[in-house]
């Protein structure tokens, strides 16, 4: 059977497009054509009269496997550039692929406000959700430029971004870019674009009020940035402890932490300011906490975790990733139930930590208890580190993993 192959043509929002002969030849002698519905309307007065053509819809594996022989695929900008030409790839690895690329809509843009792009950060949000915009929002990048979809807009990216403090960007928004009649760019606020309708197709690019922009995250978030508990300072992990409990759970190497019993949710956003790369999920039987973590990530600027209020034993986690970090900052009497849960979701390679307070006054010693857990469950511990911040009571921090997992 012959193998499918593909010519892939980059074409922009221009209705009457310009080719160079050898693609228009490439055209003239097609059979097969495939593309978005937009992309058919603006290339069909240059197709063949008998030619087939096959709209790129979802599921894709449907367009897939009506492909056959030789297919000249029309995408947007540059196939290569979070463009079909990847799917293909992905898709169809053994594939013969050509490419006749255009320029993609954020280069149009910056070409337009004659801005400089080679130090630019792409994020795609075509299709895609929010972490890697917010990874770029947490690690102050100057210049970001948005590939958007019809849920996220430019009014959509500005109110996330009013809502986490992030207000230091002008936004510039390229609209039907390519098209003589329909083209517009605007530049805006941030308080201006949350407030804004652009049509579809569009682009952005955010940049810096601050020229000279910089990594502003602080290494440990003082204590007094944390709206409290009913004001109980007690409830929250201190900053010097925070920061060596991140250190026990090796989170530079992570992909997924889970903070069980978050209270103020201090350990969830020191952790997704510091490592962005991570998938957070936080969980608290307490309801009035809520509205606490959900104060402090604003505040903070913390986007991107993900909250889930309720009794973590009767919490359905079989559709979370696996997280490889886990700590656990309350348990209610219940650490055993916890730690076995956590165990059956847990990566070969994962650690569990937990802070254990020596108070003279606490009758049921959490320490205690983490030995009992471990024993019963089979992990293996690591020596605890003991630590004493101020006037307050020692504090150990304990660390295990299973007996699966290498050190």
């Amino acid at each position: 059977m012959k193998q499918t192959s593909f010519i892939i043509i980059g074409i922009t929002d221009n209705p009457n497009p310009w080719f160079p002969r050898e693609v228009l030849q490439i055209i003239r002698q097609g059979k097969v054509f495939s593309g978005g519905k937009r992309h058919h309307e603006i290339v069909k007065p240059l197709l063949p009269d008998d030619a087939e053509w096959i709209d790129i819809t979802v599921p894709l594996d449907a367009v897939f496997g009506q492909y056959h022989d030789e297919v000249v695929v029309f995408a947007s900008g540059d196939p290569l550039f979070f463009g079909f030409a990847n799917t293909i790839k992905r898709k169809m690895p053994e594939a013969e692929i050509v490419v006749y690329p255009t320029f993609n809509s954020l280069q149009m843009l910056a070409h337009r406000l004659v801005m400089s792009y080679h130090d630019m950060r792409i994020v795609s949000l075509t299709g895609r959700p929010w972490p890697e915009f917010d990874k770029a929002l947490i690690e102050r990048t100057a210049k970001i430029g948005i590939l958007t979809d019809k849920e996220h807009t430019p009014a959509t990216i500005a109110q996330r971004m009013l809502e986490y403090g992030y207000t230091d960007y002008t936004m510039y928004v390229g609209e039907h870019l390519g098209n003589p009649e329909k083209e517009k760019v605007t530049t805006l606020t941030l308080d201006e674009a949350a407030r804004t309708e652009h049509a579809m197709p569009n682009c952005v690019i955010l940049c810096s009020v601050c020229r000279d922009l910089i990594a502003t995250t602080p290494f440990g978030i003082p204590d007094s940035s944390f709206s409290l508990l009913d004001g109980r300072e007690k409830m929250i992990t201190k900053m010097p402890i925070r920061l060596l409990t991140l250190q026990a759970l090796d989170l530079p190497h992570r992909h997924v932490f889970w903070d069980i019993g978050f209270c103020t949710g201090s350990v969830s956003i020191e952790t997704r300011l510091l490592f962005p790369h991570l998938e957070v999920h936080a969980f608290e039987i307490r309801p009035e906490c809520e509205a606490i973590i959900q104060e402090n990530v604003c505040h903070l600027g913390a986007p991107g975790i993900n909250v889930h209020m309720g009794d973590f034993l009767e919490t359905d986690v079989s559709s979370l990733p696996r997280p490889d970090a886990v700590f656990v900052g309350g348990h209610g009497g219940h650490l055993k139930e916890i730690m076995a849960k956590v165990l059956t979701v847990l990566a070969p390679d994962g650690v569990i930590v937990m802070n254990s307070v020596k108070a003279p006054k606490v009758t049921t010693d959490s320490h205690q208890l983490w030995d009992k857990a471990c024993s019963e469950l089979g992990l293996i511990q690591e020596p605890p580190m003991k630590i004493v911040v101020d006037d307050h009571h020692p504090i150990e921090i304990l660390k295990a993993h299973n007996n699966k997992s290498q050190k």
